[in-house]
């Protein structure tokens, strides 16, 4: 009677012909860039609908980031629980059900009747791609051998990044022609194609690390930690609400993250395993892919509100993501096979802050000369199409492989709340200035967070930094 249920809990073979091709492993990683394309795509081509959603739901800026606020906070709170599941339920299958949860999200998205509806099916898209993110960089790196790591993760990267600028440039269109619903369906097709692959490509879990007690708690302070943190944010980037509840809310977020923390080091079965985040390579990195995508998607929030064209902006935001993946594929084959992981990081890391300070100094000029921003924009997503896989690779290469999918959902939180932090500044900086001085100031809170970046790269570089097997836990 529940044999049903008991198939739909079970991780499915590849095909005999898949598991033993010599290419087994590429196959799957390939399978993987789906998700990350798909991810990307919907987090750039939103951005850019932002002003239509505007002028339709009669919002303020200020109230429809919330469509991707909304997004980032669920994401945010749930990694590291979907990944700890994944680690024990098996990773194949949460990345199946995710594809599923997502693509049916983004379809209802496309129909949502009002501002409120759409960021409730957001919610429900970004539960689908918890369960895609906290998985990607596992099946990544337990598919391949380790000496292949970084490539697998820059060709991931490059994904993403053809995902990044395929948005603006799509999104460019789908908004002025058909409305920016079409920015959600879009994603279906895609969103089928990975389920296929998916189900035939990707390898079931070898190592499984069972959970013994689910930790509800550090789940639901760690959301809470980051309602609060970026719905005060918003209160001060102009949401309606008092400033006052707008600062208890950003000291109360913080307070709570810091119990969370407090919980993890006790808990019988925590998210978040404190050995884990030990090693410098771990939490450093960590620090320093929360800055690498706060600059990453800061211009592609600050971009669309300077131009009055949506095709011009689409086109010169393309060339972040353009630049992004011809690093993160050509650049890092090009490079000397000698410069090693951590010189990589720190070289990406340079290039993206000197490029985000020049796009500073030419900001009045933005929207009647597109050249100079298009150029820098390209140096910026070069460098942290160095810094982001290398960057990676540092923190995966400290991860047991029977904790990958826990790991992976680190660094997807990290990310998530580099997007939204990226988000948040633009917003907050336009709204306490003039648009062209706003974005100015905005810019050079980019540059700054760079120069964080920098050092992260420079304090997690090690003498030996090779792209070894993690250590036993």
């Amino acid at each position: 009677m529940f044999e049903p249920f008991q198939a739909l809990r079970t991780e499915r073979p590849r095909p005999d012909a898949v598991r033993e091709h010599r290419s087994a492993g590429w196959f799957a990683v390939a399978t993987v860039c789906f998700g990350a394309f798909l991810g990307q795509l919907d987090a750039s081509i939103t951005t850019l609908a932002f002003p239509a959603m505007q002028r339709e739901f009669h919002q303020p800026l200020a109230g429809v980031q919330w469509v991707s606020l909304a997004y980032l906070i669920t994401l945010v709170g749930l990694l590291p629980a979907a990944g700890r599941i994944a680690d024990a339920s098996g990773r194949k299958l949460m990345y199946l059900y995710g594809f599923a949860v997502f693509t049916a999200a983004s379809v209802a998205c496309g129909f949502a009747p009002d501002l409120g509806w759409l960021i409730g099916f957001r919610v429900v898209q970004a539960i689908g791609a918890t369960m895609l993110q906290a998985n990607s960089v596992a099946l990544v790196v337990t598919s391949v051998a380790r000496e292949q790591m970084r490539t697998a993760l820059g060709i991931q990267s490059a994904a993403q990044a053809i995902g990044l600028a395929a948005g603006p440039l799509v999104g460019g269109i789908l908004v002025s022609t058909l409305g920016w619903r079409w920015i959600f369906w879009i994603g279906l097709p895609f969103g089928i194609l990975g389920l296929v692959s998916g189900w035939f490509l990707l390898p079931r879990t070898r190592e499984r690390t069972a959970v013994q007690r689910f930790d509800l708690a550090g789940l639901t302070t760690l959301l809470a930690a980051a309602a609060a943190v970026l719905l005060g944010i918003s209160g001060l980037s102009g949401l309606p609400m008092p400033w006052w509840l707008a600062l208890a809310l950003l000291i109360g977020g913080l307070v709570t993250g810091a119990g969370f923390l407090r919980w993890e080091s006790s808990a019988a079965d925590p998210l978040i395993r404190p050995s884990m985040l030990r090693p410098r390579q771990v939490w450093l990195g960590l620090i320093g892919a929360l800055c690498g995508y706060l600059v990453l998607f800061g211009p592609l929030t600050l971009l669309p509100q300077l131009f009055g064209s949506r095709s011009a902006s689409g086109l010169v935001l393309s060339c972040l993501p353009l630049g992004f993946g011809f690093a993160a594929v050509l650049v890092q084959r090009l490079l000397p096979a000698r410069l090693t992981v951590g010189a990589r990081a720190i070289l990406g890391a340079l290039v993206a802050t000197a490029a985000v300070t020049g796009l500073a100094w030419v900001m009045p000029r933005v929207a009647t000369s597109p050249l100079a921003p298009a150029a820098l924009l390209f140096a910026v997503g070069a460098g942290l199409g160095l810094f982001i896989p290398a960057n990676n690779t540092t923190i995966m290469s400290q991860i047991p492989a029977r904790l990958s999918a826990t790991g992976g959902g680190l660094v997807n939180v990290a990310r998530s709340l580099g997007t939204a932090l990226g988000v948040s500044v633009v917003t907050l900086s336009l709204h306490t200035a003039d648009t062209g001085s706003g974005g100015r100031v905005a810019l050079l809170c980019l540059a700054t967070v760079g120069l964080v970046g920098i050092a992260t790269a420079v304090l997690t570089r090690s003498p030996r930094d090779t792209e070894s097997a993690p250590p036993t836990v």
